[in-house]
């Protein structure tokens, strides 16, 4: 059985942070068949996050520091995918630089990180680009439909969450009531 190799090879630890507890196979896309050179053995919040954009933690993903040495290329892939995706945060690029991959397992990695080019990107008024989690500012007074609120300028929107669909449109909460704000109408702060 897979996971019992992955078990054996991992010592019995996510090969991602080293929890031990809710272990699972995780399958490096786009490969689809579950073998021990295309998996890899991960945590629960580790596979949350590798399954949803939307719940990256930035600062969980700081054990990429020890796991990216890995000798298995399938660890190297998610790590690689995973520094790239965080680039913004800062200090994935210096493990970025740091990090080697041999030529097939290189472009293992960027195979899967083409599907993740694609994605909608966000930006802000200025140009920014904007990331699940930033707080913006309101750059202009907003009427708020269905509803007689007026979300003022200056208003800063924390936490913001951003509509895989549309590249303008982001959500947040002014004055306890979640809205979708256009980007137009927002800059970083």
């Amino acid at each position: 059985m897979i996971q019992e190799k992955l078990q054996e090879r991992s010592n019995n630890q996510c090969e991602l942070c080293a929890y031990t507890n809710e272990l699972t196979v995780y399958t490096v896309p786009p490969r689809d068949s579950e073998s021990e050179e295309n998996s890899i053995l991960v945590c629960d919040t580790c596979n949350t996050q590798l399954n949803d954009a939307e719940k990256v933690e930035p600062n969980h993903w700081r054990c990429l520091n020890d796991s990216m040495w890995s000798e298995v290329p399938a660890v190297k892939v998610v790590a690689w995918r995973m520094l790239n995706q965080l680039r913004g945060e800062g200090w994935p690029t210096d493990l970025i630089d740091m990090m080697y991959l041999e030529d097939e397992t290189l472009a293992w990695a960027k195979e899967g990180a083409e599907e993740e080019e694609e994605k909608v990107i966000h930006k802000d008024s200025n140009g920014v680009v904007l990331e699940a989690g930033d707080t913006v500012v309101l750059i202009k007074d907003l009427p708020v439909k269905g509803s007689s609120m007026v979300a003022k300028r200056g208003t800063a929107v924390r936490r913001i969450s951003l509509d895989r669909d549309n590249e303008n449109h982001i959500e947040g909460k002014v004055d306890g009531q979640q809205i979708v704000i256009l980007t137009q109408y927002v800059k970083k702060s």
